[in-house]
């Protein structure tokens, strides 16, 4: 097997394994009458309102796509998309390990969901960029661009908790912690994404130039 189709196989894990955490996330959540949403189905379409299932789902998506068949994502949306679910995965392991991690009571499905989204898809969708890439698909364009995404999620995020009074993680809860609080903790976060982001950009030049100089 060449770099290539192992690259296609990884990403097709990927894409499973985002799947299966999801999948058990939803039948987890459908199960368990805790939470803010007392009834079905508020209770299950309000699990695509956390960011952690939403970087899961682009990450997975992309890899999907990657998977079969990787030559043909070339657009620049597609390139915003793929930044976006590797930074955005990335950024969802880290704040979950370092800030959230132990702060829920889980069930065994839950405690598996959790390891699925939170551990294992963040290091198959970081360690799969780094070995796989694509290569040359980022840039600084691409970088601004991809914090596009984590804003239109706050904008959301923040405007509908006005309206429903539910906020999905509690750096972002307004009503424990006021506006001016949040957007600092909002900050914070943003200037993580951009790091990883700008970062990935240098990265992925310096991956591509080992490259070409090994290929020499």
């Amino acid at each position: 097997m060449n770099k290539a189709d192992a690259g296609r196989v990884w990403a097709a894990v990927t894409a499973l394994v985002v799947a299966v955490g999801i999948v058990v996330q939803l039948f987890v959540t459908a199960g368990n009458s805790d939470g803010y949403f007392p009834d079905n189905p508020d209770r299950v379409f309000n699990v695509f309102a956390y960011f952690t299932i939403q970087s899961n789902l682009l990450l997975g998506g992309t890899c999907l796509l990657l998977a079969l068949d990787p030559e043909r994502w070339q657009t620049m949306l597609f390139r915003v998309l793929r930044l976006n679910g590797v930074v955005c995965i990335a950024v969802t392991g880290i704040v979950y390990h370092l800030v959230l991690a132990g702060t829920d009571h889980l069930t065994k499905a839950g405690a598996f969901a959790n390891l699925l989204i939170h551990t294992a898809t963040p290091l198959l969708g970081v360690l799969g960029w780094l070995i796989f890439g694509p290569r040359g698909q980022t840039g600084y364009r691409v970088a601004g661009w991809s914090i596009v995404y984590p804003l239109l999620w706050l904008a959301f995020t923040l405007i509908r908790g006005e309206g429903t009074g539910f906020y999905p993680y509690p750096f972002v809860d307004v009503s424990e912690h006021g506006y001016g609080q949040v957007l600092l903790n909002c900050l914070f976060v943003a200037l993580l994404f951009l790091a990883l982001a700008f970062g990935a950009v240098l990265l992925d030049r310096r991956i591509g130039s080992s490259k070409t100089t090994a290929d020499r």
